[in-house]
């Protein structure tokens, strides 16, 4: 009995680090959760956003956009206005992503505060 408890818990270990492994796939890095984070309060421009999130540069911003408009986390919309405007917004599936933010940011400053003080 105690193996068949043993080799399930193995299992659900390996599920889950499966998953993991597929949600830092998509999300990991440096930038991408910062950038989900932003969008998930209001669609923003490029140029708002780069402003927004300090220390990252034009060329990574553009490419961690297309990498999240191709997991269909966030759209881009081309605004008819002059001069041409390009807005992000966080997708209704991308916006599932929320709470993860705000889990992320609650532990963050808890940890801030543990290793300031």
């Amino acid at each position: 009995m105690r193996n068949q408890l043993t080799i399930g818990k193995a299992i659900e270990c390996k599920n889950s680090l499966k998953a993991i492994h597929d949600v830092m796939y998509i999300i990991g890095g440096k930038w991408k959760i910062a950038i989900i984070a932003c969008l998930c309060y209001q669609p923003m421009r490029f140029s708002e956003i780069l402003k927004e999130i300090e220390g990252i540069s034009g060329k990574v911003l553009s490419k961690e956009l297309k990498d999240l408009e191709m997991n269909q986390l966030v759209t881009r919309t081309v605004l008819d206005k002059q001069p041409i405007t390009v807005e992000y917004a966080i997708t209704e599936y991308g916006h599932t992503l929320k709470n993860v933010t705000s889990v992320i940011a609650d532990w963050g400053i808890q940890h801030r505060l543990r290793i300031m003080s």
